[in-house]
Parts: C-alpha cells; structure tokens; sequence
C-alpha cells in the first residue's frame, strides 16, 4: 500500500481555524497533565495516556493501513525520535507539575528559535541578520519569564527549558525522516516507544495504588484530546502549506495562559504577560519570514 496523501485544497482561513482550535485542545491537555501530575506520578500518567493512544491508532489506522503502519527504512533514526517524545514528555510533565501552565508553555515555545539555532551546525542552513534578530528578541522574551524575582520554580524552569531543547531536536529529526518514512509510521512508532517505556518507567516509580474511577476517565481523556489534536493538524496541513499557519500555533500561549487563569486561578504578572508577548512576536516573525522565503 503506498503512502498517498488527499489532493492539497487552498483554504488558508479554514486552516488557521483548524490549528487554533488544536492548539486550544493542546492548552486543555496542558491544564489536565498538571492537574494529573500533582496527584500521582508523572510516569503513571505518561503511561495510561500514551496506552490509549496507542489503542486508538491501533483501532482505526491498522485496519486502513495493515503492515504500512509500522514499516520504515531507518528504523534505528526512527525509535530514537520515540525516544526522544518519551523525554519530552517527561520533562514537560514534571514542568507543569511545578509550574503555572501559561508560564510553562511560553517557555517551551521558545523551541522554535532552538530549532532555527541548530538548523546551522545540523542541516547545514545559513540564517539571516532577520533571524538572528527574532532569535535574540525570543530569549530576551523567555529571560523576562524566568527572571530572579518572578518566582518562578527553579527545577521547573529547568525541566521546561530542556523540553524546548527536546521538541527543537524532535522537529529536526521529523524533517529528515519525513523524507524517506510516512508520517503514519512516524506517529506509530513515537507513540509506540512511549507507550513502552513510559510504562517502564510507571512501574519502576508505582507506589502500589492506582487513579480514581475519575482521575482515571481524565487520564484516558488526556489521550483522546491528545490524539485527536495530532490528527487535526495533518487535516489543517491539507488546506494550506505548513509555513502559512505557522503563526496561529502561537495562540497555544494564549489559550494556555487563560485556562490555567480559570482552572488553576492563576493569571501571569504583568511583567510575565510582556515576556509571553515577546516570544509570541519572535515566533510569528520567524513564521512569516520562513513563509516568505
């Protein structure tokens, strides 16, 4: 079975409203990973989570797709990226659970300047002074968050920092690999290797007790937004060019900072807010730039 994709439409705005609605599933499941994480082990949840997303992949992409699933030609690359998602995941997990989320997500954002950074050493790009500005102006945002006196958790910022390092070096690996494998065995495997070792891990910390019937029912929840929200992208993906609604990925901040305001009731001090507005502005600018050029 070859790997073909539906016929590209253009229809940018129905993209863009596609991704902001993503991104607010994606903020959602932000909020219900820190309201897990701070009652039970971080392991556990990344367990349960990633289990019903492996069922769910399994349900409806293995009877369309049989053994296309999970066939791929540089295998080792690929589990590694696995790998690679299981850290993140870990990593932001524990983030959240010892920060506000709006906080958490600014700094995480700040992955894709990380990936333009190491764009240079690892695929061999050049970057303009354009760049190089949006670059500066994005950690200059991310500086202003983290600042002595925010008071924000040290651990937690560090743990958040290291996820935008992760993110920035899975989205460099996605873009090689997207050449030679499918993006259905990319998302097979990744979510297979974290099924497999967050389970691992989940044992290797259990304290003999298991969620509530409730905490249970978000858990699995947290994995059909999370699918789901993987599965909206590559349906904006067919209405308008990946760099196009690029910028709309950023409203993930927005959205992060409000819910976590409602749930958690904690809004980010001024200083905070002009930090997130920062890298938000770095962001798009790399975005649009990117699409220009």
């Amino acid at each position: 079975m070859s790997d073909t994709s539906p016929k590209s439409e253009n229809r940018p705005l129905t993209a863009f409203a596609i991704v902001i609605g993503t991104v607010f599933l994606f903020a959602s499941s932000d909020v219900l990973t820190k309201r897990l994480a701070t009652r039970y082990p971080v392991e556990l949840v990344m367990a349960i989570r990633y289990l019903v997303s492996l069922m769910l992949i399994l349900t409806f992409l293995w009877p369309a797709m049989g053994r296309t699933l999970w066939q791929t030609r540089r295998t080792r690359w690929v589990l590694l990226r696995g790998l690679i998602l299981v850290l993140a995941s870990l990593m932001i997990g524990h983030a959240l659970r010892l920060m506000p989320v709006g906080e958490t997500i600014s700094i995480l954002y700040s992955f894709p300047i990380l990936v333009m950074i190491l764009s240079i050493p690892l695929m061999k790009e050049k970057l303009s002074l354009f760049n190089w500005g949006c670059a500066l102006f994005g950690f200059a945002g991310v500086l202003i968050i983290v600042r002595p006196g925010g008071g924000l958790d040290t651990l937690g910022v560090t743990f958040a920092l290291l996820t935008a390092l992760l993110t920035a070096i899975f989205h460099l690996m996605t873009r090689v690999l997207s050449q030679t494998e499918t993006s259905h065995a990319l998302l097979f495997h990744s979510i297979l290797v974290s099924t497999l070792c967050s389970c691992l891990l989940a044992l290797s910390t259990w304290e003999g007790y298991l969620p509530s019937l409730m905490d249970s029912g978000l858990i699995a929840l947290l994995g059909i937004i999370l699918t789901s929200a993987h599965f909206l992208l590559t349906v904006a993906y067919r209405y308008a060019p990946a760099s196009l609604i690029a910028p709309a990925n950023w409203v993930h901040i927005v959205w992060a900072a409000l819910l976590g305001w409602l749930v958690f009731d904690h809004l980010p001090d001024q200083w905070t807010i002009l930090g997130m507005l920062v890298i938000v502005a770095a962001g798009v600018g790399i975005a649009i730039k990117t699409h220009r050029d």
